[in-house]
């Protein structure tokens, strides 16, 4: 059932006490990847093995990601306090790019703040915030916390990703497995720059 646009808000604040800042995720993920389990009811060998492959590709994520010179100096002066509450999953490989930048972001700026929160047990969050009708993660959903409103949204792809997805179902119908990995080829070619741009633009940051 669609969620009215004055009732988001309100089923945003309420997992916001539940949420999980990024180094608490970053600790669940590893735990997980090490313990041979994953988040969500799904504990196949295949979920598994994605939530072990986004551990590693988070860690590599958050040592080799770069903010440029003129994007951090905005994001420090950028003055709207703002919470970034995402949604995921341990397995979710675009999640597994999206994620170490949007914590880059967020540590940047002084009044950016993180929160993460699972999927599958949010359904009712999830829900508010569909993409084509279909439950995509990452969902991030920016809140201006000052004037108590929900600015924007952002997922589950960086605007380029998307457009090779949509290309690819207009001719293909699905996402094959080669294609998935040509996906993650992009990603560490674009080494999360798009990411990067499509937030900036979302903030409107000048």
């Amino acid at each position: 059932m669609e969620i009215l646009e004055n009732n988001k808000l309100e089923v945003v604040k309420g997992y916001l006490a539940k949420a999980m800042d990024y180094p608490r995720y970053r600790a669940l993920v590893s735990k997980l990847a090490m313990t041979g389990a994953s988040t969500g009811p799904n504990q196949s060998e295949l979920y598994v093995n994605y939530t072990k492959l986004g551990d590693k590709r988070m860690s590599r994520w958050e040592k080799t990601f770069q903010i440029s010179e003129e994007v951090e100096r905005k994001l420090k002066s950028y003055d709207r306090e703002l919470v970034f509450l995402v949604l995921t999953e341990s397995w979710c490989g675009d999640a597994a790019a999206s994620l170490p930048v949007m914590n880059k972001i967020a540590e940047a700026s002084p009044n950016i703040s993180l929160k993460v929160i699972l999927r599958d047990e949010s359904l009712d969050l999830m829900d508010a915030f569909l993409t084509n009708g279909a439950r995509s993660i990452p969902k991030l959903i920016v809140l201006d916390k000052a004037k108590n409103e929900i600015i924007g949204e952002w997922g589950p792809r960086p605007s380029i990703a998307t457009l090779m997805v949509e290309d690819y179902k207009w001719e293909h119908g699905k996402l094959s497995d080669e294609f998935k990995q040509e996906l993650q080829v992009w990603y560490n070619k674009n080494k999360g720059q798009n990411i990067l741009e499509d937030i900036v633009e979302l903030l409107a940051l000048k």
